[in-house]
């Protein structure tokens, strides 16, 4: 019989990549997928919903589009992120780049308000 301690304490040392190679190869060794149980478990979950949900604390600022005044909008950006120049036009030419990432309530808001001031189009997430 395998020591079970020496195996959680082998589990324990490998990196995120290892684990999820791991995974995968446990799913083709055994022909089973884990993604059924957090299936079921998602389903049995929704009965339970009557249990207070965490209110949202960290927020991530996306911008969708630049709009027409890609300067004013790369001049926010800059000014909200610290970055170079180049990056920030960058950030601003590729939609669906965070220029904010695990903000508070607060600063999302007004990163926001900022952006759409120049004619961003901004989302909150």
């Amino acid at each position: 019989m395998a020591d079970l301690a020496k195996i959680v304490e082998q589990l324990s040392a490998l990196s995120v990549l290892e684990a999820a190679e791991l995974v995968k190869q446990l799913e083709e060794k055994w022909g089973v997928s884990a993604a059924a149980p957090v299936a079921v478990a998602a389903a049995a979950g929704g009965a339970a919903a009557a249990e207070p949900v965490e209110e949202k604390t960290e927020f991530d600022v996306v911008i969708k589009d630049a709009g027409a005044k890609k300067i004013e909008v790369i001049k926010v950006i800059r000014q909200l992120t610290n970055l170079g120049l180049v990056e920030a036009k960058t950030m601003a030419e590729t939609a669906g780049s965070k220029v904010l990432n695990a903000v508070t309530k607060d600063a999302a808001a007004d990163a926001k308000k900022k952006l759409e001031e120049v004619g961003a189009v901004v989302e909150v997430a």
